[in-house]
């Protein structure tokens, strides 16, 4: 029983990888990364079109975008169906749609920061603007590696840095929609929630800059 199992198994991932490889670098993971490229705007669009659900439109494709950030990466291991343009597309496609969602929201403090204030438009301001120079300088150190033929290995702070920053964008952009159907405490809680977590984000993304220069400032050396 188990040989017919592992047989029909095998069956099954070897018609999945012919799926998956595609022709040349179009396979499945890189179609994935170019899915998410495209799906910014889109996300945009219904960020800022008026109609009371807009926000929740706007999560649902967000929360799509960052299941094939999931699903590109796996594929692509576990398959060996690693590219060139894979592995240029995915962190530009990663960081443009976090990057995108963060600004969106500066444009509208009244719908994320419920009124707190200038200082918390400032505050939110600037840990934008940690979050955009920790990838661009990630960025540069990269560039620089492959430039060496050095590879540079994603660290464990980059990691749970990217999972908050979703998880962040999320909830704020549900307390938003949530706001859009009632002046309820629910929105305000979901909000703050929100805003916790992207605080935690930022201070991860210190941690993981600071982790990722001192790891990798060889580099610049050679």
């Amino acid at each position: 029983m188990k040989n017919v199992m592992s047989e029909e198994n095998g069956r099954a991932d070897d018609k999945f990888y012919r799926f998956a490889k595609g022709k040349g670098v179009m396979n499945l993971p890189n179609i994935l990364t170019l899915s998410r490229m495209v799906m910014i705007p889109l996300f945009a669009l219904f960020f800022y079109l008026e109609f009371t659900a807009h926000y929740f439109v706007a999560l649902a494709v967000f929360a799509l975008a960052a299941l094939t950030d999931l699903l590109d990466g796996k594929i692509a291991r576990k398959y060996n169906l690693v590219t060139n343009l894979g592995k240029f597309l995915d962190p530009i496609a990663d960081k443009a749609l976090v990057a995108t969602a963060f600004i969106l929201m500066l444009t509208r403090p009244g719908s994320f920061l419920f009124g707190l204030g200038d200082w918390a438009i400032i505050a939110a301001g600037c840990g934008v603007a940690v979050i955009i120079v920790r990838e661009i300088i990630v960025s540069g150190f990269r560039m620089v590696a492959a430039d060496a033929g050095v590879v540079i290995a994603a660290d464990i702070f980059g990691k749970y840095k990217t999972v908050m920053q979703d998880l962040a964008v999320a909830v704020l952009l549900a307390g938003a929609g949530i706001a859009g159907f009632t002046d309820g405490m629910a929105a305000d809680i979901v909000n703050c929630v929100g805003l916790a977590l992207f605080a935690v984000a930022v201070l991860l993304t210190i941690a993981s800059g600071i982790n990722y220069i001192v790891r990798n400032v060889g580099v610049l050396k050679k």
